[in-house]
């Protein structure tokens, strides 16, 4: 910071202008330079400096405001002008806390960072990307590309090989098993890896659909267990929750998706047909919902029917269609009977 002083300095002059100093005259000291206090202003506006302060740049001083403008880098992400600690990266200048990591938004500065496919990335992004470019997973604790399986501990991958069961010690393969805390184990058991061998020994079910263990409540169904949410209808994959399901061919169905593909449902209301059905037109009817498409009366599979529009029609509402009609239908239905062959 300059400073103003009254002093007698005979033969010394002014930086700026080269004149020598009146007796007593008040003067401005800067890092051993003198100035007059009307010579001490800046180099581009000819301003005195605010408050004092100024930057120097090739021995020259500059007010904020013009430094800023004619040396100052600007920041590529906040646009206002850096000052101080400029980084220079992807062909621009940044403050410090403005270089992140696109995806995570991790200061780069310190952490060092990669260019990926004009991104600024950290090195556990990168990672992650370069593997999923490659349909493959990332380790979570050495950031490298897993070939092969990976090992699914809370929820992030890992490289098998980082960790040995929780029992024998061993090397783990991807098909550890983590173990939370039960009945009879000991705090010091939650959340461990365990190998096969020393899982299958405590009795844990293992889930048919996801091949983890089964902590809590267990569905046993189809020869194998299932966590309650695992456990679903193979056509609509909505989980039983406890209702009842179907089996067939090693596969469970709800009961809708089972009549669908393997039972009847009424033509009339879509349900589940249980007990005696009407087969007739090629579909399937409720004994109650089988009746004539005009008049509603109710028809057993014994009782005479003709077909209109793909609907049956009882004898007294044919009886009342035109002659020309019933004409047409009954050349139809021979047409029909005949295997869809032309009458000769």
């Amino acid at each position: 910071m300059p400073g103003l002083h009254s002093m007698s300095l005979g033969s010394m002059t002014c930086t700026r202008c080269g004149e020598s100093f009146e007796p007593q005259e008040k003067i401005v000291n800067s890092n051993g330079q003198l100035w007059h206090t009307q010579c001490f202003v800046c180099a581009q506006c000819f301003r005195a400096f605010p408050d004092d302060i100024f930057y120097e740049f090739e021995g020259r001083k500059y007010c904020e405001h013009d430094f800023q403008v004619l040396f100052a880098p600007c920041c590529g992400k906040c646009n206002e002008f850096i000052i101080g600690r400029v980084i220079k990266a992807m062909n621009s200048n940044w403050h410090p806390k403005c270089f992140t990591c696109e995806l995570c938004c991790k200061e780069l500065a310190d952490l060092g960072f990669i260019r990926n496919a004009g991104r600024a990335l950290c090195h556990e992004c990168n990672a992650r990307v370069k593997a999923e470019s490659q349909g493959k997973y990332m380790c979570h604790k050495c950031h490298s590309t897993i070939d092969g399986q990976p090992l699914r501990w809370r929820g992030d991958t890992f490289h098998p090989y980082h960790f040995n069961c929780a029992s024998c010690g061993n090397e783990l393969t991807a098909d550890a098993r983590e173990v939370k805390s039960r009945p009879g184990y000991t705090a010091n058991d939650m959340n461990e890896l365990y190998c096969l061998r020393c899982h299958d020994k405590m009795g844990i079910p293992i889930c048919g659909a996801c091949r983890r263990p089964i902590e809590e409540r267990v569905v046993t169904a189809l020869g194998k267990h299932w966590h309650v949410e695992h456990f679903v209808c193979a056509k609509c994959e909505k989980p039983f929750m406890g209702n009842r399901h179907y089996e067939r061919k090693g596969l469970a169905y709800c009961e809708t998706h089972y009549h669908e593909l393997f039972g009847n449902l009424c033509f009339v209301c879509n349900a589940v047909i249980y007990g005696d059905v009407v087969m007739a037109l090629n579909k399937a009817w409720c004994i109650h919902h089988f009746a004539c498409a005009l008049c509603d009366t109710k028809m057993t599979q014994k009782t005479k029917f003709f077909e209109f529009d793909q609907k049956p029609i009882c004898k007294k509402c044919y009886e009342r269609f035109p002659q020309e009609l019933k004409k047409r239908l009954k050349k139809q239905h021979e047409v029909q009977a005949r295997g869809g062959k032309p009458l000769p």
